[in-house]
């Protein structure tokens, strides 16, 4: 009789998970201020994110399309640093994920539940968590440095002329 209910037990366990792992996230959930958590390099360590690393990774989707990554470290005197990494545009859907021009992705973004997504980039796995309580303010300045990261025409043509003759 034990041996009947932990067989049931399991099974029923099993088919949670299954269904759980079939839950159908709205591809809108992906809109708003996402860390990084972890990233893990096929065959190499988990290397985590976070205030215990001074480290994070920023991604910003708007309902508009709009996207901005950017890099956060914190020196050894205490200092943030925004290092941008890139700034354009996203789209998903049905799964298919597309930043930046680049060809769309299956398995780029899979969102778990509303405030957690894993993807896979070439052999790198990640898990990103959605920030809800990031101030606007904090926000816009990190989207900004990501702007800012694409210098204009104009501008690299006078840096040219002026830094480089």
């Amino acid at each position: 009789m034990k041996k009947v209910l932990v067989i049931m037990a399991v099974a029923l366990m099993s088919a949670l998970q299954v269904s759980a792992q079939n839950v159908k996230v709205d591809d809108k959930e992906i809109v708003g201020v996402w860390f990084m958590e972890s990233m893990q390099w096929e065959g190499e360590k988990k290397v985590m994110c976070g205030k215990n690393t001074g480290y994070i990774q920023f991604k910003y989707y708007g309902a508009d399309g709009e996207y901005a990554c950017a890099e956060i470290a914190m020196t050894n005197e205490g200092k943030c640093v925004v290092m941008p990494h890139e700034y354009g545009t996203y789209s998903l859907k049905d799964g298919w994920y597309m930043e930046m021009g680049r060809e769309p992705l299956k398995d780029a973004v899979i969102l778990i539940d509303k405030t957690t997504y894993k993807g896979t980039w070439k052999t790198r796995h990640d898990i990103w968590k959605k920030q809800a309580n990031i101030p606007e303010k904090l926000r816009k300045y990190i989207v900004d440095c990501c702007k800012f990261k694409n210098t204009p025409d104009d501008i690299q043509q006078m840096i040219k002329q002026t830094m480089f003759k």
